[in-house]
C-alpha cells in the first residue's frame, strides 16, 4: 500500500466501512516473545492491535503520515479481478481483537494508529 499513497494515490480499499487490522512491528515482535514467554498462553493469538480502524480511518491515518491525500478508493470489482478469492480478506474485511495478550497484560508500545504510522514512515 506504501507506493501508491507515497505518489498521492492512495486511499480506502473498496467500500471502506470494512474493518481493517493493523499492528506496529515492534508490538507484533512484542506479542510473540511475549506470547512464548507466558505459560499461561496457549493456542491461537490475535497478533493486532487493541486500536481498530476500518480501511478508510486506516487510508486517511496513512496519508497524514505521509503528508499525502488519500481520496482514491481502490474499487472493489477491480480487487476481485486483480485477486479473486483473496480481495474477500480485503473487502470484506476482519474484525480481530487481541485479547489473549491483554486479558494476559501485554501492554502495546503503540496501540494508536496515527502515532503508530508516524513512527513506522519516520
Amino acid at each position: 500500500m506504501l507506493t501508491p499513497f507515497k505518489l498521492g494515490l492512495g486511499g480506502p480499499l473498496g467500500s471502506g466501512r470494512q474493518p481493517m487490522p493493523w499492528i506496529h512491528r515492534d508490538d507484533a515482535v512484542g506479542a510473540v516473545l511475549f506470547a512464548i514467554d507466558d505459560s499461561a498462553i496457549s493456542g491461537p493469538v490475535n497478533a493486532v492491535s487493541p486500536g481498530a480502524a476500518t480501511s478508510k480511518e486506516f487510508a486517511r491515518a496513512l496519508g497524514r503520515a505521509l503528508h499525502r491525500p488519500a481520496l482514491i478508493p481502490a474499487p472493489g470489482f477491480a480487487l476481485r479481478l486483480a485477486l479473486g478469492e483473496m480481495s474477500t480478506l480485503l473487502l470484506d474485511g476482519q474484525r480481530a481483537v487481541p485479547r489473549k495478550l491483554l486479558d494476559a497484560g501485554f501492554k502495546f508500545r503503540h496501540p494508536a494508529l496515527d502515532a503508530a504510522l508516524a513512527d513506522l514512515v519516520a
